[in-house]
């Protein structure tokens, strides 16, 4: 919370806004933005997504998941277990005839194999 904190109050104070200016824009109390930026008390979701869109930031920023203000991104690549049964039910959909992931897979490999005789 204490980096979180940091974050806010630099963000803050690089529009030159007081706290009280800062709590009448976000909607909470002067003291509320003093508590969060000691990393006292954590802001809700709804004050974070205030911050993250006046500043536009990423929510990633905000809660130091990285320092790039855009935000970190993500490939969603859940992690499933080889031999898990989630995994055997994707290889299942995978070569189903009727499954519109056959046909994904289907393009997929030919591209592979395009760019490998590249």
């Amino acid at each position: 919370m204490k980096e979180l904190g940091k974050r806010l109050r630099r963000l803050r104070e690089s529009v030159k806004l007081s706290q009280v200016k800062m709590a009448e824009l976000l909607g909470v109390k002067q003291s509320s933005i003093n508590r969060y930026e000691q990393g006292q008390s954590a802001p809700s979701l709804e004050t974070l997504v205030r911050y993250a869109d006046y500043f536009d930031v990423s929510l990633d920023y905000l809660l130091a998941r990285t320092d790039n203000p855009q935000g970190k991104l993500y490939e969603h690549r859940p992690k499933i277990a080889p031999g898990s049964e989630e995994m055997k039910q994707f290889i299942e959909m995978c070569f189903d005839p009727q499954s519109p992931l056959n046909e994904k897979l289907k393009q997929t490999l030919l591209e592979m194999m395009e760019v490998e005789r590249k």
